[in-house]
């Protein structure tokens, strides 16, 4: 028998951290052996696997991305109308897998903790740079997004401050905002806007005067997923449409953008706008989230030999534990607004 491991949905770094800490575990301590499975629920689908020794995993802690390679195939969707528990079993059964270790954010969690109630083995890891899994303190992903944000910001201000502009920095964010937040705090910027909160174009023209009023050039971080709000309190969509992505969701980016003409006209004050977008994605995961990565794969593979079927490892303070997957993918954790009117008090 052997234990299945997949990453599903968008990549971060520490993907390849979990898969090593489970496969060096499982091997050493319940001599296990594991079947990669190739991106994503596709391979359960389409029958897409292969062995996945221990000598493979070696080194992998520091790398970033996934050696199984990710996509966004729903297991219940399919593909050319191929997929659900049965398909999926059927696959588990010729490679006689006796559970899955499925790695991913909210959308990949929801696919598992329907597919285990559907009486599946599965036991999920929490993975997503956002931090928006409600059942988990924290996701590894976050803090090397975070890092490599506040790093960018940081570069920018140079620049900005020698030519005395203001600089509008578009982080990720669809739903919540807790890059910017942190990225924002730890950068030291000007003006933070979320989706959580939303402002009004006259009230982030008295911030960015102020900072210029201070002899500061202005720097402000904007989540993707922030909207605008006029006088009457509606909100207002600036961004340019780009489509939809494989999921049927809008694709966001083009706040900053649209963002930084309004201010420099508000304002009279140069202003340009830079999106990082996939550069928080990429790269090698901080240490951070090296070690929370490694204890997710060791309690992956110990939740698996314990049969906590439908359960998702997570952060509850510094220990490890497990929850319900349906339970902790039922809401977003949101950034709170007292979290954000600390911050606020920085701004100008």
């Amino acid at each position: 028998m052997s234990i299945g491991i997949l990453t599903s949905g968008g990549d971060c770094p520490g993907l390849n951290a979990v898969i090593r800490g489970a496969v060096m575990k499982g091997d050493k301590i319940y001599e296990q052996e594991f079947a990669g499975i190739r991106d994503g629920w596709r391979g359960l689908i389409v029958d897409d696997v292969f062995s996945l020794p221990r000598r493979r995993v070696r080194g992998l802690s520091k790398e970033g991305g996934t050696i199984l390679g990710t996509s966004r195939t729903h297991p219940y969707n399919g593909i050319d109308g191929v997929g659900g528990p049965d398909a999926i079993r059927a696959v588990m059964e010729r490679h006689s897998m006796e559970g899955i270790i499925a790695i991913g954010g909210e959308g990949t969690l929801s696919g598992a903790a329907r597919l285990a109630a559907d009486g599946l083995p599965v036991v999920g890891v929490p993975k997503t740079i956002d931090n928006d899994l409600s059942g988990t303190d924290y996701t590894f992903g976050f803090d090397t997004a975070v890092s490599i944000a506040t790093e960018s910001i940081d570069r920018l201000r140079t620049t900005t401050e020698a030519h005395h502009r203001c600089m509008v920095v578009e982080v990720m964010g669809r739903h919540v905002g807790w890059i910017a937040l942190h990225a924002g705090l730890a950068s030291g910027a000007h003006a933070i806007l979320i989706p959580e909160v939303s402002v009004t174009l006259e009230q982030i023209t008295e911030w960015v005067l102020l900072t210029q009023a201070r002899g500061r050039a202005p720097v402000v971080v904007v989540s993707e997923g922030f909207q605008l709000k006029n006088d009457k309190g509606e909100l207002e969509d600036i961004a340019a449409e780009r489509g939809l992505d494989a999921a049927g969701r809008p694709r966001l980016g083009g706040i900053g953008e649209a963002l930084a003409p309004l201010i420099e006209r508000s304002t009279g004050i140069e202003t340009r706008a830079a999106t990082l977008g996939h550069l928080q994605r990429g790269g090698v995961p901080t240490a951070y989230d090296r070690v929370l990565a490694t204890r997710f794969g060791h309690a992956a593979i110990d939740a698996v030999m314990q049969r906590k079927w439908g359960q998702m490892v997570a952060l509850s303070g510094i220990d490890i534990v497990t929850v319900p997957m349906a339970e902790a993918t039922k809401e977003l954790k949101t950034v709170p607004r007292k979290q954000w009117d600390e911050a606020a008090v920085l701004f100008g």
